[in-house]
């Protein structure tokens, strides 16, 4: 019986010390603030939102850092992302711009695509890149409801 409880102690140090809560891939240039923003897709300033691929900005005071892109990918499937460049802290140049289903930072040149979020020109230096921040986006009947 001790055996055993000894054995159960091992495996719970071993584990405890093994978990590691992985802050590596949190983005140190991007607050993450916290915000709900609702698009009525019946109004036509977001009917481009009804078609697959079409991306809106919605720069409303409150919503992301410096905005918010939020695309339709299909299958009543939407995708919000910040707009401030996720590879420097924000500043005069870091609110991207849309250049089709991609965005653009001005500073760099840094290119990412509203589909995935990703870097589509990432340095092949040793530096870290971070790809966006991605915001919760869900359908619910007429309206996308944006959440951080």
């Amino acid at each position: 019986m001790a055996r055993n409880s000894l054995l159960l102690t091992v495996i719970l140090v071993f584990t405890l010390v093994c978990c590691d809560n992985d802050t590596g891939r949190r983005n140190p240039y991007l607050q993450e603030i916290g915000f709900r923003y609702e698009i009525n897709l019946n109004l036509p300033l977001y009917s481009p939102l009804l078609t697959i691929g079409n991306p809106v900005y919605i720069g409303n005071s409150g919503v992301g850092i410096r905005g918010v892109f939020v695309m339709n990918t299909g299958f009543d499937i939407f995708r919000a992302f910040e707009a401030s460049c996720p590879n420097h802290a924000p500043n005069s140049c870091s609110t991207m711009s849309v250049e089709g289903q991609n965005a653009r930072c001005s500073c760099e040149d840094f290119e990412y695509s509203l589909f995935t979020g990703q870097q589509l020109n990432r340095p092949s230096d040793d530096n870290r890149y971070y790809d966006m921040l991605e915001y919760r986006a869900s359908l619910t009947g007429s309206s996308v409801v944006i959440t951080n």
